[in-house]
């Protein structure tokens, strides 16, 4: 085997086994806090296995970079414990190309962790949330009728309410229109709204236009608008209590939906691109430990550093993550600040020790 390959097997299989473990851990959790409802439902362990598929990709999204960190420390430990760098160090492999040997591991942990939150994430929540709610007992099931939210869509205002989960029908419909001064040009109401090809197709609309200091009022028996909004957003207000998913954040940007302030979906959207890129940040943070001398007594003492740096980037990217939602920081400030700054403590670390 090839040195590229070995380093690659050793840094993977670390990364594997750190986030079977940690996935356990929140899995075991997580299943302990709704055992109890799902026991009283009757769903038995087949309901628990359902449950546990259905929130897995909300656990990889917080298990990915806790198992490269955990995962490159086991692996780099072992190196440097063993003498093992010591002895590619001999032959010319400096600890940059160890970490680039090593770095195809953290890229495919990023992998799944994209494809956990983007694409997988926003199929399981609302269905997780449908079949809890489907599944609630009669005395103190949840009625199938959600309370009306307002949201802006463009200048527009939408009071809305949602039963179905797929999120492709809409009830109790009420649109403010407003022109570019907030001044309200027309008012819309319908009892239901379905999603299709068109868009949305507002059923028994009524209709009162402000024309100056008078009310001109119509009704019609279907109207259209426009796709600025789709289903999934709608699973996302009534049906999760996650994240949106970046293609959210960008369709309400562009003046589809939102009920939060611009900044939080710009802070999402941003965080997309951050968060995943934190599972590199995290191998290197990782990667000083195979320069320890473990004879000297520093091995315990790098990868405490490099446990406690791991986790001391995630509760302050969470910091300004949660400033930038509220408009407090600019988004990208909030959500690139803190892996460029500890990208930047790492690697003047890595350059001070290899010398």
């Amino acid at each position: 085997m090839s040195l590229p390959g070995y380093v690659l097997k050793l840094v993977g299989s670390r990364i594997l086994a750190a986030g079977a473990i940690v996935l356990g851990v929140l899995q075991i959790l997580d299943l302990l806090d709704v055992t109890p409802d799902i026991i009283e439902r009757g769903l038995g362990a087949g309901g628990m296995v359902q449950y546990a598929l259905l929130r897995l990709p909300r656990l990889i999204e917080q298990a990915a970079p806790l198992s490269v960190l955990a995962g490159g420390i086991f692996a780099f430990t072992k190196l440097a414990g063993e003498s093992e760098f010591i002895a590619m160090r001999a032959s010319g492999v400096s600890v940059y190309r160890l970490l680039f040997m090593a770095l195809p591991a953290a890229a495919a942990v990023l992998a799944v962790h994209v494809a956990a939150v983007e694409i997988a994430a926003p199929r399981t929540d609302p269905a997780l949330e449908a079949w809890w709610r489907a599944t609630a007992p009669p005395a103190t099931g949840a009625d199938s009728k959600t309370e009306p939210k307002a949201l802006r869509i463009g200048d527009d205002v939408f009071v809305i309410s949602a039963s179905d989960p797929s999120g492709r029908s809409l009830k109790e419909v009420r649109i403010y229109r407003r022109d570019a001064a907030g001044r309200p040009t027309e008012r819309i109401q319908a009892d239901a709204a379905v999603y299709g090809e068109a868009g949305w197709r507002l059923e028994n609309a009524r209709f009162t236009r402000f024309v100056g200091a008078e009310a001109h009022s119509g009704a019609a028996g279907e109207m259209t608008l426009a796709r600025t909004f789709e289903p999934v957003d709608v699973q996302g207000l009534f049906f999760s209590d996650q994240t949106v998913s970046a293609a959210s954040a960008k369709r309400a940007l562009a003046g589809g939906g939102a009920q939060r302030p611009p900044s939080y979906y710009a802070t999402r959207l941003h965080g997309a691109f951050a968060g995943p890129a934190g599972d590199l940040l995290m191998l290197l943070l990782a990667v000083p430990i195979a320069l320890a001398s473990f004879r000297g007594g520093q091995g315990a003492m790098f990868a405490t550093a490099s446990l406690g740096a791991g986790l001391l980037f995630m509760v302050m990217d969470g910091l300004m993550t949660a400033l930038g939602e509220s408009g407090a920081v600019a988004p990208m400030l909030a959500v690139w600040t803190t892996p460029v700054v500890f990208a930047a403590l790492a690697g003047t670390v890595l350059l001070r020790l290899e010398g």
